[in-house]
């Protein structure tokens, strides 16, 4: 006769256990979380995602490379890249300026570490999206019209 109460117990504990792994390491969920407000994801247009960011006029920059498809097929799977050669990077946001919610995305650059990341998106419909990149504390911004054919969010 299987025991499903030890098994119930030994499930609960190990994942548990992984979880606090993950945290040791600096995996765990909230971690993600700590670096940009819930009030940037909940913002419904540009001034009040910047203002949530902590951003109070972003410089455009022709440095900053933002790569996306002129037309998605799909609104669902939108690839993006921004690359920034820029020394001393320290966070890159994706915006949506047409979205449900306009923050997309926002990575943490360590010290250190190229500016560059490659992901993929949602788009509801056809928009403007803005790479905002955080150098030495300065925020600057580089934007692309994308057509989406199918809305995916």
């Amino acid at each position: 006769m299987i025991n499903m109460e030890r098994r119930k117990a030994l499930k609960t504990g190990g994942g548990l256990g992984l979880l606090g792994v993950f945290a040791l390491l600096g995996l765990a969920p909230g971690v993600v979380w700590a670096s940009v407000g819930r009030a940037a994801f909940e913002a419904r247009n540009l001034n009040e995602a910047f203002e949530a960011l902590g951003v109070l006029a972003p410089e455009n920059s022709a440095l900053i490379k933002l790569t996306a498809p002129d037309v998605a097929a799909n609104g669902a799977v939108v690839p993006v890249t921004v690359e920034c050669p820029l020394a001393g990077t320290e966070q890159i946001a994706i915006l949506i300026e047409k979205n449900p919610t306009m923050l997309a995305a926002s990575f943490v650059i360590p010290e250190g570490t190229e500016g560059y990341i490659s992901t993929k998106i949602k788009m509801a419909q056809t928009s403007a999206v803005i790479a905002l990149v955080k150098v030495n504390g300065k925020f600057y911004r580089a934007s692309r019209e994308v057509q989406v054919t199918v809305g995916g969010c």
